[in-house]
């Protein structure tokens, strides 16, 4: 059993660390797609439309009828939802602003589990413990936050 956890500890953080980054943007990124029209990027489906995005025709109705979010009206969460969902995976798979960006995602994921699915609780609590983890340790040396601290401190 030691031998074990010795190999485990062997395992690099930042491999750890991309491979969540990675994760955990992908999870947002195909929601924030499913929220607008006009462009797509999916390299794991090679589905590639580079044009304006604008919401999907149904998004507003979706946050309006379903998703119900407390005093936030439902065009404005769902041009935020579909912002933050393109824009925050962004920095996360640049390791950019990696903590402050998985502290937004994780009040995102937070939201949802509060307030759109609540019983959806496993799904959450395996993404807060990968954002958790980003928050904690930050990006690993595979990132421009590590690029930036080496050359400014």
């Amino acid at each position: 059993m030691q031998r074990f956890v010795a190999v485990c500890t062997r395992i690099p953080h930042t491999l750890v660390a991309l491979l969540a980054r990675f994760s955990i943007a992908a999870v947002f990124w195909k929601s924030g797609e499913t929220k607008i029209q006009g462009f797509a990027i999916d390299i794991v489906n090679q589905e590639f439309t580079l044009g304006w995005p604008r919401l999907s025709d149904s998004v507003v109705d979706l946050f309006r009828e379903e998703y119900q979010l407390p005093m936030i009206p439902p065009e404005i969460a769902a041009t935020m939802a579909a912002f933050a969902e393109h824009f925050l995976p962004l920095l996360l798979l640049l390791g950019l602003a990696t903590r402050l960006s998985a502290l937004a995602l994780l009040g995102m994921t937070l939201t949802i589990q509060l307030f759109v699915y609540p019983d959806a609780y496993p799904t959450h609590g395996t993404w807060a413990a990968v954002l958790l983890l980003l928050m904690v340790n930050g990006a690993g040396k595979l990132s421009l936050d590590h690029w930036i601290a080496r050359r400014y401190t």
